[in-house]
């Protein structure tokens, strides 16, 4: 599953070590759905048979179910052998083999959680990871209770559609204008897999044809008028087909592949076997309506829950705790893919910035936990950054360390051992101990501690011996429940460079061959590694390609930075080398003390690096991408975010003086020309383009309003649009409102675009901003129940605008909690996904963290509040 939003981890409930294996399995499940918008009757079969000995009565878990009847090998139960409670229902005296039958009405239409089955535009449909399988009927609820499911559908024939995992096995109609369906899936799989549509839907179908020459059908439903949009959806899906096979050697298993697009849905996507359900915004897409970051989005999200089919379905977690192992592994996989398509140095910048702006905070502040936690209370609060990025990080590292060919036989031998079978971390790691004969208990111990590693290198270079001496130390911080670390596996890639920017050529520790970069792991608390046959002093290269998901200080001179910056060959160390040069300035701005020739150096490195013939357009618009105010404020804490926002509007000011004829003169060259494409050199053009004029806007001269509003207005794509309209809004003004009136007036019947109007006016730095969005929470397009509508809005004004959100006042904070509030009565999981920008009151100043503290201790206090939202306001709020 593809979350779209990382809610932190939750609070003691469920503990790991109380795991115990299921007391009945499920071999096989008949699902009889009659649908009705109020009132569906789901009928469900069940063969179980107890897992083991004893006497243990059967547990099913259900939640909002109204039951009608209950019957074991077809007898009904008297009412003294259950209990019903509002979670699950009891049954007594069960033999150890038998079929369970029970029948029960569901209100779909009342479903606004958006968990279980709900209704969305007049369709059925369903979201079932992690625990809303109970909400259909009663199961044993768990990952580990693998069944093969056989599905009847019936409805009325204005739900033309009637879909469910697997194959399509008969259909026809019936009397009264009825018709049903019957699909089969051949596979086990955990309830949480299960996936039902129905409704009038558009289609795009297409074919495969596998590596072994099986044609299999591919699907993609939509609402009505909707199909031609998604044929980049379709072409992102054969080539992650294809791509899975090279890389993996995996086959799709099915003759049909089918995925769906809802515009209601919490998630970001599903995995459900052989029926994916997508949020629509990560599947639909044209030039018009589209930006490139959806194009990008939607690439990497359709590989994404494709390459679930074999990491995460047919074979799965044992359990909630062992979510990184479909979600780290899978989420590792689709980075691949999205590098192998869009180039890998761009692609592994844009990874490390995400995983820096969502997942290191998290493992900075009270909500930190491991990628595989040892306790839950509320699984929906378990969805997380640590689970999926760093999940992810800590596969990349593993490979890193076996390397490519180990880790391939690794994963064959993964998928040979433990097909159709739910499995855990110490599964997955033992794989690759056992192809390789190596002791990998150290990179076990990256899933079990939480907290981000801070690495610190001084070296040492001896002229005389040509030797450089590298002294490594490592430290994890304290987080809650876990002040002591152990030393992790941390390999550095590293390289070297002269004076003049030149690699350099040396041996590695156990190696006769010079080479021109190494990779050298330590795994102690300190370490000393020696590089011999180095001609003279270098310049050091390390971390290249972000090689381990840590922060890393190298005692050197100032200079170093800018050779990188200008030299190195490591695309991601070029880019790191001007991040922390520009953060470093801004920094000392903030405290303050400002570096004028530091910032005019900096400036003219910029210069130099728009330049560069040799760079891609899309490197050179993350060149010019300073770190953000959030960046800023996670690295020196107590934030103010007034300073930082004037500080970093001080050095992109500067830029836009230094070097407005080199900007100018590449936002004229980089006109689009011809017909839109969103291959990765053309949106590389689009990114560089809107990044200049971006900066040109930090100046605002009548000019500079005059060049974004023709930007804007010439646009053919939505991508140069929005870059427009953004460039605008940070002048504010006629020409802006203008503008944002022409463009609601223009897309006001796509739903995804207003979602873009939305988040553009909620990142508006005015100081009327929150006025601005209080206002449109009033607005006839806004509705809080759809989770898109909301996360534009409301999620965007508190993530992405941190100094109208960090108000003074408090305001924003109080707007944040009256929302999480009244949408917590209805969509708990959303609502508790909002609570991260309140929750890192530790990194803000005083006076702002207590009026922070105020707001989360006001949210607990509400009455009825659901366990989501309790407990992670009470976690953030504890010492």
């Amino acid at each position: 599953m593809t979350d779209i939003a990382s809610a932190p981890e939750s609070a003691p409930g469920v503990r790991l070590a109380d795991y115990r294996p299921p007391a009945f399995l499920v071999d096989e499940v008949h699902l009889d759905f009659r649908l009705a918008p109020s009132s569906t009757r789901v009928t469900a079969r069940l063969t179980l048979r107890r897992n083991g000995g004893g006497d243990a009565p059967l547990v099913l878990n259900g939640r909002g179910l109204t039951p009608i009847r209950f019957a074991i090998d077809g007898i009904p139960l008297a009412a003294d052998r259950y209990t019903v409670t509002s979670e699950d229902v009891t049954v007594r005296g069960v033999p150890d083999a038998f079929t369970f039958e029970s029948e029960v009405e569901i209100d779909p239409d009342a479903n606004r959680a958006l968990e279980g089955l709900y209704t969305s535009g007049g369709r059925f449909y369903t979201q079932c990871e992690a625990e809303g399988f109970r909400r259909i009927t009663w199961f044993p609820d768990r990952p580990d209770v693998l069944a093969r499911y056989t599905v009847r559908i019936e409805a009325e024939a204005t739900y033309p559609r009637l879909l469910s995992n697997g194959n399509l096995i008969d259909e026809g109609k019936l009397e009264n204008g009825r018709h049903y369906a019957v699909w089969q899936d051949p596979f086990p799989k955990p309830c949480y897999l299960f996936a039902l549509v129905a409704g009038d839907l558009d289609l795009l179908e297409d074919r495969f044809v596998t590596a072994s020459g099986r044609s299999v059908v591919l699907r993609l439903f939509v609402d009505p008028g909707q199909a031609p949009r998604v044929a980049y959806a379709m072409d992102a899906l054969k080539r992650a087909m294809r791509w899975d096979e090279e890389n993996y050697g995996r086959e799709y298993d099915l003759d049909l592949f089918m995925i769906v697009a809802v515009r209601d849905f919490n998630m970001g996507a599903m995995e459900n076997k052989g029926l994916n359900i997508f949020n629509s915004s990560l599947l639909i897409a044209d030039p018009e309506t589209a930006t490139d970051l959806d194009y990008e989005r939607i690439e990497s999200v359709v590989a994404h829950e494709y390459f679930h089919n074999w990491t995460g379905n047919r074979i799965t977690c044992r359990d909630w705790f062992q979510l990184c192992v479909k979600e780290g592994l899978t989420v590792f996989r689709d980075q691949s893919f999205s590098a192998d398509m869009r180039g890998e140095a761009v692609q592994r910048i844009k990874d490390v910035r995400a995983l820096r702006a969502r997942q290191f905070p998290e493992d900075a502040g009270p909500l930190a936990h491991p990628a595989r936690p040892d306790h839950y209370r509320k699984i929906d609060n378990f969805y997380t950054a640590t689970v999926y990025e760093k999940g992810a990080e800590i596969v990349r590292l593993l490979r890193t360390l076996i390397g490519p060919d180990d880790y391939r036989r690794g994963m064959d031998l993964y998928f040979q051992r433990f097909d159709g079978q739910a499995v855990t971390v110490e599964d997955f790691i033992s794989c690759f101990a056992e192809v390789t004969g190596r002791d990998l208990s150290g990179v076990l111990s990256w899933y079990l501690q939480a907290g981000t590693p801070e690495v610190s290198v001084t070296p040492r270079y001896d002229a005389g011996a040509k030797t450089l001496s590298l002294d490594l130390r490592q430290a994890v911080a304290p987080t809650r429940g876990m002040a002591d670390k152990v030393p992790l596996p941390i390999p550095l890639r590293l390289g070297l460079l002269d004076a003049e920017g030149r690699q350099q050529s040396f041996i590695a520790p156990g190696a006769v061959e010079p080479t021109g970069e190494a990779i050298v792991t330590f795994d102690k608390a300190e370490e000393t590694v020696t590089l011999t046959g180095i001609a003279e002093e270098p310049v050091l290269s390390t971390l290249r390609g972000f090689s381990a998901p840590v922060t890393v200080t190298v005692a050197e001179p100032g200079e170093s930075r800018f050779i990188r910056l200008a030299n190195d060959p490591d695309l991601f160390n070029r880019w790191e080398a001007g991040q922390s040069l520009a953060r470093d300035l801004m920094l000392a701005r903030v405290k303050s003390k400002p570096d004028t020739a530091g910032e005019r150096r900096f400036v003219d490195a910029l210069g130099r690096a728009m330049a560069d013939q040799s760079s891609e357009p899309a490197f050179k618009a993350l060149l010019l991408a300073l770190p953000s105010e959030q960046d800023l404020a996670l690295a020196a804490p107590p934030a103010d975010p007034a300073a930082i926002h004037e500080a970093r509007d001080a050095l992109r000011k500067l830029a836009a003086e230094v070097l407005r004829g080199q900007f100018e003169a590449l936002h004229d060259g980089l006109v689009p020309m011809g017909a839109f494409s969103p291959d990765a050199e053309s949106a590389g053009r689009r990114a560089l383009r809107n990044a200049v004029l971006d900066m040109l806007m930090a100046a605002g001269t009548p000019s500079d309003i005059a060049r974004a509003k023709a930007h804007a207005d010439a646009a053919r794509d939505m991508t140069t649009s929005l870059g427009g309209l953004s460039a605008l809004m940070q002048a504010g003004g006629a020409a802006y409102d203008s503008a944002v009136a022409a463009f609601y007036t223009r897309w006001q019947d796509e739903p995804l675009v207003i979602d873009k109007w939305f988040a553009l006016q909620a990142r508006s730095p005015a100081s009327d901003a929150l006025d601005k969005v209080k206002t449109l929470t009033g607005h006839p397009a806004f509705d809080a129940k759809t989770p898109n509508r909301f996360r534009a809005l409301v999620a965007t004004f508190a993530q992405m605008n941190p100094v109208r959100f960090h108000d003074p006042s408090g305001a924003g904070y109080r707007f944040l909690a009256d929302q999480i509030i009244a949408i917590d009565r209805f969509n708990p999981q959303v609502a508790a996904r909002q609570l991260e920008p309140l929750g890192g009151w530790r990194r803000y100043k005083p006076e702002l963290a207590a009026l922070m503290k105020a707001e989360l201790a006001r949210i607990l206090a509400s009455p009825d509040l659901s366990p989501n939202v309790a407990e992670l306001a009470g976690k953030a709020l504890a010492e």
